[in-house]
């Protein structure tokens, strides 16, 4: 985390360092905002950009922080802690975006539980789905 005065910090990410979770600040360190540089030059004209820039925009919703992404070809934009796109620059349009950075929400659900609810929720499909089957398979006999 890195920042410009003792009130303001930012978490730099660099190109897919966005798309991967457990990459982002614990309890002791919740910065500002997060910062997004990267170059989407490589994926043409393809779905890649829009990928990319869905899974770091999930990055503000999963923190409630605000994403500002600049990429060099791709989508740029400063996106809000809900995940909503303030400004944005589309695929491969010159521009400067000149925005208010949105100021960061409370502590999310995600931040607080992580992937423990989508653990314990498929830990109880797999559950219930043997036990299913062992009754089903109990009442053909």
């Amino acid at each position: 985390m890195l920042s410009t005065s003792e009130s303001f910090s930012f978490l730099p990410m660099i190109c897919y360092e966005a798309i991967f979770p457990g990459l982002l600040p614990g309890d002791s360190e919740r910065p500002s905002f997060l910062l997004n540089v990267t170059n989407d030059a490589w994926f043409g004209r393809t779905p890649g950009p829009y990928q990319h820039f869905a899974q770091a925009r999930m990055r503000a919703i999963e923190t409630g922080l605000p994403l500002v992404r600049a990429a060099n070809t791709g989508l740029s934009a400063i996106i809000d802690g809900k995940g909503e796109v303030i400004e944005r620059l589309e695929i491969f349009e010159k521009g400067i975006i000149d925005g208010k950075l949105p100021l960061r929400i409370g502590k999310t659900i995600y931040e607080t539980f992580g992937d423990v609810p989508v653990l314990v929720a498929m830990f109880l499909l797999v559950a219930f789905a043997a036990i299913a089957q062992y009754n089903r398979g109990s009442r053909l006999d």
